[in-house]
C-alpha cells in the first residue's frame, strides 16, 4: 500500500535531537489496521520512503502521545532536500511486507 501526504518536519529535543514527520491520522489508522499486528520491535512498521529525489528504507514508530506513527528523517535526507524544522514535507511512503524482496 502506498500513501502520499504532506506534513511538517519537527524536532524532538532530547539527549539526541531527532527529526520526525507525524503521519496524518487517516494514514496511521490504515497502517495500524493493516500491519499493526505484524509490527516489529517497539511496534515499528518497515517502510520505503521518498521525499523529493531522496529514497530510503526505514520504519515508522507508533507514538501514543500523538496517536499516530512517526517517520524519522535522518540528517542526510534533510540536507539533500533542504529541510529544516517546520518545513512542510511531501512524503511518498510504502509499507514493506515480509512477502516482498
Amino acid at each position: 500500500m502506498r500513501y502520499e501526504f504532506t506534513a511538517p518536519l519537527w524536532r524532538h529535543d532530547g539527549e539526541a535531537a531527532w527529526y520526525f514527520v507525524t503521519l496524518p491520522f487517516d494514514v496511521a489508522d490504515d497502517i495500524e489496521e493493516r500491519h499493526g499486528r505484524t509490527a516489529g520491535g517497539f511496534g515499528s512498521v518497515r517502510v520505503r520512503v521518498r521525499v523529493g529525489a531522496t529514497e530510503w528504507a526505514t520504519s515508522v514508530f507508533p507514538d501514543t502521545k500523538r496517536k499516530s506513527y512517526l517517520l524519522p528523517v535522518k540528517a542526510a535526507v534533510r540536507k539533500a532536500e533542504g529541510l529544516v524544522d517546520g518545513t512542510p514535507v511531501a512524503v511518498a511512503l510504502e509499507v514493506v511486507t515480509e512477502a516482498e524482496p
